[in-house]
């Protein structure tokens, strides 16, 4: 397990977070980016916050998805499953107005739908800040595994 870094590139960061956006190229420009994240992130507006959820991929999708995104979703693929996760995806992101994210770490697809059938009621503000810090416990994991 690595220690947190002191500083990351925007394409590290980029690889991290899925995507480069105006949060991975602010933490950029800071010392310990990913032991201040969480901070910074909580600092941004909703949209900005918006923006950063959207770059991730939604859980269960099967096709664009980054080496390190497929192998954290896992191969489950029951089109059962995968289908149900399909339309919970499209109704949370309907209700809340962006992507559910959650910290899968391997955990079969099957026990995500629980945890999003959990959350899809809650408060839209309430799951803007735990998807969000969902997307900085994922990157901290990602650079901490290697």
């Amino acid at each position: 397990m690595r220690e947190l870094p002191r500083q990351l590139t925007v394409e590290e960061l980029a690889e991290l977070f899925e995507g480069r956006t105006s949060f991975v190229e602010r933490l950029a420009g800071q010392a310990d980016p990913l032991g201040r994240a969480l901070d910074i992130m909580r600092g941004l507006s909703g949209e900005e916050k918006r923006g950063v959820l959207a770059a991730h991929p939604a859980i269960g999708q099967t096709t664009g998805l980054s080496a390190r995104s497929a192998a954290e979703q896992g191969a489950d693929a029951d089109p059962e499953v995968l289908d149900e996760l399909a339309r919970l995806n499209a109704e949370y992101e309907q209700r809340h107005g962006f992507r559910f994210v959650v910290f899968v770490n391997g955990r079969p697809k099957s026990e995500i739908l629980g945890v999003l059938r959990s959350r899809i009621g809650n408060p839209t503000g309430e799951e803007l800040e735990t998807a969000t810090g969902e997307l900085v416990a994922i990157a901290v994991d990602r650079w901490r595994s290697g």
